[in-house]
């Protein structure tokens, strides 16, 4: 396998309505993926509100063999599914991919909150009976907490095969993520990695001018984007890097330079040293777009969306006219939708948050920014 994966979980669409994939865009993605030789695909059981399973059928399954690609999809146990739920579940991610067996099958985002969906529900014994029954090829984890949980883990189920890890150059050695400590236990257990959010979310793409600037001095050619997935893909025991490409340019962009892919080298690695302590300086909110807080807020605010607006506006500090200002206005007057002034504190979010952010806190900076009172805008 080529080591860069298609996550499906940032596709081309139409409109606002997450459903509403744009097909014909992603079937020239997916086409211009495989002919290039690369074969990896990753979807998950709520990502685009379901209609992600349903694209791999449609852009992939349906048109083309299915020993041709490699499948990777997982169970929802950040949702705490019931043991009697655990086979519908799967049955029903068969029918929406329309295949008889996964290649990879992992347990989705094991933490501190899912971890009564492996304690008190036994889905570990769930997924190796289906490992058994040749419905998946690879049982594995993705992981969002600390090391010695991972470690913990890995030494009581030894039959986990691999472990997908949030691990980007930013969040290396941020204390919360703990990408490195965690990389490390999956190297003392043995257990290759799949590595998730290389750019984390977009903010490893959009830099401040000053790290961008670092970056082209030194390759002019070089997408800003290659730094941080070349970054993943060198390290040791990575098996596999998955990009969530919403649109053909970023699709050509990372299959090129990963066709012919070149370890970071001892110059590059000190620019990126560089280009984390701006960063460090420059991001407000570490919010990666995964989406898992939307489903349970309560008064319906798009929270990534909202916290990328924030950031923006903590990068540019535009003087006078605000774009993101005017576009948290026109969001603000879309019926049904949340401003981040309704926010109640219900703490949902932050259990189901993978980065562990004080969502209730950071909501309540944004009404700051964009808000004078609940019915007015600055």
């Amino acid at each position: 396998m080529k080591k860069l994966g298609f996550g499906f979980m940032r596709l081309p669409q139409n409109s606002e309505d997450v459903t509403d994939i744009n097909y014909e865009e992603l079937n020239r993605m997916v086409d211009t993926f495989m002919e290039r030789g690369f074969n990896y695909f990753d979807t998950g059981y709520h990502y685009h509100a379901g209609a992600s399973e349903e694209a791999i059928r449609k852009s992939l399954v349906e048109r083309y063999p299915r020993e041709s690609f490699i499948l990777a999809d997982k169970i929802p146990l950040y949702a705490l599914p019931k043991q009697e739920e655990l086979e519908p579940i799967f049955q029903e991610q068969l029918e929406r991919c329309g295949v008889e067996y996964f290649d990879y099958y992992l347990m989705h985002n094991i933490c501190k909150f899912s971890e009564k969906a492996f304690t008190e529900v036994d889905s570990f014994t769930f997924v190796k009976e289906k490992l058994e029954e040749g419905k998946i090829r690879h049982m594995g984890i993705s992981y969002h907490d600390t090391a010695q949980m991972l470690d913990d883990l890995l030494t009581q189920h030894p039959e986990i095969e691999f472990v997908q890890l949030q691990i980007n150059y930013y969040d290396w050695e941020n204390d919360s993520v703990q990408a490195r400590k965690c990389y490390q236990v999956c190297q003392k257990h043995d257990k290759p990695v799949i590595v998730m959010e290389p750019v984390k979310g977009g903010t490893l793409v959009n830099l401040s001018d000053e790290a961008d600037k670092l970056m082209k001095e030194y390759d002019s050619e070089a997408s800003i984007a290659s730094w941080a997935i070349r970054y993943c893909a060198s390290l040791d025991d990575v098996m596999m890097v998955l990009s969530g490409m919403t649109d053909y340019q970023q699709l050509d962009d990372n299959t090129t330079f990963m066709d012919n892919f070149k370890p970071i080298n001892d110059t590059e690695e000190e620019i990126i040293e560089q280009v984390v302590e701006i960063l460090k300086r420059q991001i407000t909110v570490d919010c990666t777009k995964c989406n898992y807080c939307i489903d349970y807020c309560p008064k319906n605010i798009n929270i990534p969306k909202l916290f990328d607006l924030y950031n923006t506006e903590m990068f540019t500090k535009p003087v006078g006219f605000s774009a993101q200002g005017q576009y948290y206005r026109t969001y603000a007057k879309q019926e049904g939708v949340g401003i981040a002034s309704e926010c109640i504190e219900c703490g949902a979010c932050k259990e189901k948050c993978p980065q562990h952010l004080n969502i209730p806190e950071y909501l309540k900076e944004v009404a700051k920014t964009f808000e004078i009172s609940r019915y007015g805008f600055k």
